[in-house]
Formats: structure tokens, sequence, C-alpha cells
């Protein structure tokens, strides 16, 4: 099963891709090769900061766009990981191994559909 991996932080902080401290940045390196090395790496990517994002949703019946996220809050998503894990707890256990888990936050979630299993 394929699981997703959203990772949270705080861009106020400096929790950017582009912004990492060399600690930071090492601790991610090394994460990213224990999930390559175990074979379970589907696939990761990293997004810009979320001040040139925009979003599109319903307003008065028509559909509008909006600059930056939906709504405020003090994490934002940095990026995901997509991993091939057994199940959730082998999923959860690759959670608590991410570096954001100690200074943001990270969702998983179980993908569905075909190129999901």
């Amino acid at each position: 099963m394929k699981y997703m991996f959203l990772l949270y932080g705080d861009e106020a902080e400096g929790e950017t891709p582009a912004r990492l401290t060399e600690e930071r940045a090492a601790q991610w390196a090394a994460f990213h090769q224990v999930a390559a090395e175990s074979g379970k790496l589907v696939s990761w990517h990293s997004m810009v900061p979320s001040d040139s994002a925009k979003t599109v949703r319903p307003k008065n019946g028509k559909v509008v766009q909006l600059d930056g996220p939906f709504t405020e809050t003090k994490e934002q998503l940095g990026g995901f990981y997509i991993l091939e894990c057994a199940d959730m707890d082998e999923a959860l256990t690759f959670a608590r191994q991410m570096p954001c888990a100690t200074y943001g936050s990270v969702e998983v979630r179980q993908m569905l559909g075909e190129n999901a299993e």
C-alpha cells in the first residue's frame, strides 16, 4: 500500500527546503537515504514557499482565484513523500524518523486508487 507523508513546518522559522540549516539538511539527506535503501521510496518533492501559492475555489456561484494558501496557519505544507508500506504501523515508523516530526508535523494518509496498491 502506498502512503503519503505530508510535511508541515513554519516558514517564518526558516522551515523551507531552500533555507534549511546544514544540520537539518543533513538530517533530511539521511532520512532520504534510509527510505531509498529500504526500497520503500516511491516519490518525494519539496515545495516553494506558500506565499507564491494560488487557491482556486467557488464563490457566489463562480470559480475564483485567490493569492496564497486557503487559510492562515502556523505550519505550511513544505513537501511530501510517498512510500510503499505494508500497513499504517510501518508508515508511522517512517513518519517518526522524518526530521520534521521533531519541529513540525507529518500527516500520514493511505492512498487510494489503482496506482496505490
